[in-house]
Formats: structure tokens, C-alpha cells, sequence
């Protein structure tokens, strides 16, 4: 018999343990100039496709292509992409049967990304998660988000 999870539970809470530890992971999705748009917390020893299904449900805007690192390479992430007329800008898995060709030159864009997580990883609370409760954590990523779509909203 499975016990109920209770009120603050680490699972609750977006805490798992990992390789690494006791951990959480950190989805986002972001938008041509790396600008933040979503975040989803997921435990640290989930897998990524995991934190795909809301992020990808997250916004309703239509996009042309969805770049992403390996650890999105499923059959039935590519399947919900093609549903919605995404082109899927994935690189296979080195185990995948038969493997399945990105375009490279699209694929440097995943940069942007990358770029961002170092960005909100300068904030010393979001790269250690300090806080306990998962609201107060995304909290101050969000806020930690906005301090980098300034600049942008005063060029406007």
C-alpha cells in the first residue's frame, strides 16, 4: 500500500535525489533573443521529458521550431511537435535505433538558452535553491526573470 504524499512533501516541493544529490531540476523555455518565458520545476532525478508537457502547453503562440538538447529525444515528444506543426530541432540520443537528422545550423541557436541559465545562475539563491517550498523558489526566478526582460521592455 502507498502512503499519501503529505502537504510538504519533497515531491511536492520539486526536490528529488540524484546523482549530484539533493536536487531540483529547472525547465525553461525562452524566446529567439533568450528572453525567459516559462519555467517548470521538476525533482532532480526526474528525466526532461518530464518538464516538456507543460512547458510546451505553457504558452499558446505558435512557433516555428523547438530546439532542445538530447535529453528531449523521444518519440513522443516528436510525435506532439509534429502534431502541432512544430519542426523538432533535436539531437538523437546515441542509443536511438535509428537515428533521426536535426538541422545544425538551427541547433547553435540552443545557445540562447544556455546562455540564460548562466544568467539566472548568477543570482547565488537560484543556483543553490535556498528556499524550501517550490513557490518561493520559482518566485524569485521569476523575479530573477524580469530583471532580465528590463532592458528590453525600455527599448521599446
Amino acid at each position: 500500500m502507498r502512503r499519501r504524499a503529505k502537504k510538504g512533501d519533497q515531491e511536492t516541493q520539486g526536490l528529488g535525489r540524484s546523482r549530484g544529490g539533493f536536487t531540483t531540476k529547472l525547465h525553461a523555455r525562452c524566446d529567439g533573443h533568450g528572453r525567459p518565458l516559462g519555467f517548470v520545476l521538476t525533482p532532480g532525478q526526474t528525466h526532461d521529458v518530464q518538464g516538456f508537457g507543460p512547458l510546451f502547453r505553457m504558452l499558446g503562440d505558435r512557433i516555428e521550431a523547438l530546439l532542445a538538447d538530447k535529453g528531449y529525444d523521444a518519440d513522443a515528444i516528436r510525435a506532439q511537435l509534429a502534431a502541432a506543426g512544430v519542426e523538432a530541432v533535436i539531437p538523437a540520443k546515441s542509443n536511438r535505433r535509428t537515428p533521426i537528422s536535426h538541422d545544425r545550423v538551427k541547433y547553435r541557436w540552443r545557445n540562447l538558452v544556455e546562455r540564460l541559465f548562466s544568467k539566472l545562475k548568477n543570482w547565488r539563491r537560484v543556483a543553490t535553491r535556498y528556499d524550501k517550498t517550490r513557490e518561493s523558489y520559482l518566485g524569485f526566478v521569476t523575479l530573477a526573470s524580469i530583471k532580465l526582460w528590463i532592458p528590453f521592455v525600455h527599448d521599446a
